[in-house]
């Protein structure tokens, strides 16, 4: 068992090693010393994408939307309040699919919004549709309780 875990920094991108045995709240980056876990999700691209999913030894929520979808601006309160509750035992992350149209394709995004939850780096559960916060973090849990 390892006595380390990797998780990728929000605001900077590196990769930051925390003791497996700490709970990592108020944990900070080692490059850029802005905290590890704010209770937000974090914008990304599809290399900051790669490099969180490939990277991270905790699970990742993924909300692909796009700005002009309502449901998707509907559900964005909702995603940010399910990050307070689930931080810092999952990442979430958001993919504006119109910037990411090659990623979105490979994901198989047929519709948004559009929730993938992942873990060592495969996807473990998807869920398509809006929902609300209570929603997003039973959702969230039940595809961990399950993988």
């Amino acid at each position: 068992m390892s006595t380390t875990r990797q998780i990728v920094c929000g605001s900077c991108g590196r990769i930051n090693r925390l003791p497996a045995d700490r709970a990592p709240q108020g944990a900070r980056c080692g490059a850029c010393h802005q905290p590890m876990f704010t209770g937000h999700p974090i914008e990304v691209d599809e290399e900051a994408f790669g490099r969180h999913v490939a990277n991270n030894d905790i699970p990742v929520l993924v909300d692909v939307w796009a700005p002009w979808c309502g449901p998707c601006r509907a559900m964005a309160p909702m995603f940010e309040r399910a990050a307070q509750q689930l931080e810092p035992k999952v990442r979430l992350l958001k993919l504006n699919s119109d910037n990411a149209p090659a990623l979105s394709s490979r994901l198989n995004i047929s519709g948004i919004p559009t929730l993938l939850l992942m873990d060592g780096g495969r996807e473990i559960a998807r869920q398509a549709g809006a929902m609300d916060a209570r929603s997003i973090v039973a959702w969230t849990e039940a595809g961990l309780t399950r993988s």
